[in-house]
């Protein structure tokens, strides 16, 4: 999926590794990626980016082929602070001290925080469908929690949604999938395998759940204390999301962002759903190239 690219696995800390492709050459780019989906979700951009941009695209902690621990009783091992430091310390032992950063889905998420806590690494920003967490779950209602249903399934407490997901992990990864994509054919079968085979280990369902579990109790307190703090995104900002998704239709997107940055925002809608750099590639490219 990333022919030319190179793997690595690097120790981050605290007995993380964290697995990543890296390719091309020019300015760092960091990729990553969002549930329930692995570093692959890249595959259709990242060679393109990878002619101006030295691109890393890499797993998350939690999925694909990085580490996996447990989550604690805080959920802090899952917390965006903790994941954020993780890419942060990849890009380090890279060689690269300062990047540009884009993510899908819960690498925007962890990008968000990695802009707060590590403002000299995070040159731009661009976050791909999402609003700012702590204003979704503000805004919650029944449109909301019914299209966002999986939120408030995953933080369920230990181990209800995982034993309901490891009993049938192959429909539910491909349900999710389908039900969030708006493009046909944006999935073929070979890709649709990689994402359900990832699921099959039954930390890598645990940890997606502590990872949607941080983001409801110590994701919120840490946002909260830099709102408190005065702290705002440094970095120029790129907001797209899905025509055809959810949250452009529930949130004023680039208002969302506005509140929380200090710098530029701008961005549009994309002809897609969820998954904008598999169901729209080439628009999603280009929009990327522009900005970054």
């Amino acid at each position: 999926m990333f022919e030319g690219f190179t793997s690595h696995t690097v120790a981050v800390g605290n007995d993380i590794e964290i697995a990543a492709v890296a390719g091309g050459s020019g300015p760092p780019l960091l990729l990553l990626h969002g549930y329930p989906e692995t570093r692959a979700c890249w595959r259709r951009i990242a060679p393109a980016l990878a002619e101006r941009f030295t691109v890393v695209a890499a797993d998350l902690r939690g999925y694909g082929a990085s580490s996996k621990p447990p989550g604690g009783g805080g959920h802090a091992a899952y917390s965006k602070r903790a994941m954020a430091a993780d890419q942060v310390a990849l890009m380090r032992a890279l060689g690269h001290e300062r990047f540009r950063l884009a993510g899908h889905d819960r690498g925007g998420r962890v990008a968000h925080r990695a802009a707060l806590d590590h403002p000299e690494a995070v040159e731009r920003l661009a976050v791909l469908d999402i609003c700012p967490t702590a204003t979704m779950y503000a805004a919650t209602d029944k449109a909301f929690a019914t299209a966002y249903y999986h939120w408030f399934f995953l933080i369920q407490p230990a181990d209800l949604p995982e034993r309901m997901i490891v009993n049938n992990t192959h429909d539910y990864i491909r349900r999710t999938i389908a039900s969030w994509c708006k493009t046909e054919g944006a999935f073929d079968e070979a890709i649709l395998r990689h994402y359900v085979e990832a699921f099959f280990d039954p930390a890598a369902i645990h940890a997606a759940c502590e990872d949607y579990r941080a983001a409801a109790s110590i994701d919120l307190i840490h946002d909260a204390e830099s709102d408190a703090a005065g702290a705002r995104i440094a970095a120029p900002l790129l907001a797209l999301w899905g025509s055809r998704g959810v949250v452009g239709r529930q949130f004023d997107v680039l208002a969302t962002w506005r509140e929380k940055s200090a710098a530029s925002v701008t961005g549009h809608a994309v002809d897609c759903g969820h998954f904008l750099p598999e169901e729209a590639p080439e628009a999603t490219l280009k929009a990327l190239l522009d900005f970054f």
